[in-house]
């Protein structure tokens, strides 16, 4: 999971806005906005959330948050939600927005590499999302779910050893090869937030501020390459 920072680097952008919210319904509201910002500017296609259980410094049981809550506050926003995991102490949700995930994988370059991983020559979102959760279920994490999430191909492959490209730098991925790209992605992910957390300040409530927006398909051109 993303962890948001603020402008000045200097403070998790969520510890700024936790104290704001009072009710769980309205705080898991804003956590989730906050988290799918770039999935809700159709920038990035997917993102993965870690709900935990356990209650630490200005942390939240964002677990019984979700089960009360999630599915209803998500219900008019555009985004999808499956749950990859159920385990004791966690969820770990898989929240995407259909329009821009099904152009990801209707691409030529990432049908090509995802047969290379093992997917059918034809299958579709749910299947493909079916067969994520097994591997998240099962003893090898697919790693393939970079592609899923939006990242660079070039990135994902040099992460599961299929290219043989230098280590360049990170961000919320580790980057391979010619960095210029990646930075460019990583800097609109990071400026989603940006944006949602003066939204988050200035909007009536959370909910207003929890909607998809207009979805052009090249604005993930950058991952499919």
């Amino acid at each position: 999971m993303q962890t948001s920072t603020s402008t000045s680097g200097q403070q998790p952008l969520w510890h700024l806005l936790a104290p704001r919210y009072t009710s769980d319904r309205e705080r898991l509201a804003a956590y989730l906005a906050l988290e799918t910002a770039e999935v809700l500017a159709g920038v990035k296609p997917a993102n993965l959330l870690n709900m935990p259980k356990k209650r630490h410094r200005l942390e939240y049981n964002f677990y019984s948050a979700w089960q009360e809550h999630g599915r209803e506050i998500l219900e008019t926003t555009g985004l999808q939600v499956e749950i990859m995991a159920d385990r004791a102490g966690s969820l770990l949700l898989f929240i995407y927005r259909t329009d821009s995930l099904q152009a990801l994988l209707e691409r030529t370059t990432v049908r090509s590499f995802l047969r290379k991983a093992g997917y059918p020559d034809s299958f579709d979102l749910q299947m493909a999302l079916a067969r994520l959760k097994t591997g998240i279920n099962a003893t090898d994490f697919p790693h393939e779910m970079g592609v899923f999430l939006g990242y660079p191909l070039k990135d994902v492959a040099g992460f599961m050893g299929w290219v043989n490209l230098p280590s360049s730098g990170h961000a919320l991925w580790k980057f391979y090869g010619n960095p210029e790209r990646s930075i460019k992605l990583a800097r609109a992910f990071r400026n989603c937030r940006q944006r949602m957390a003066k939204r988050l300040e200035s909007c009536g409530t959370p909910f207003d501020c929890l909607r998809c927006e207009h979805f052009d398909s090249e604005q993930i051109s950058l991952a499919s390459n």
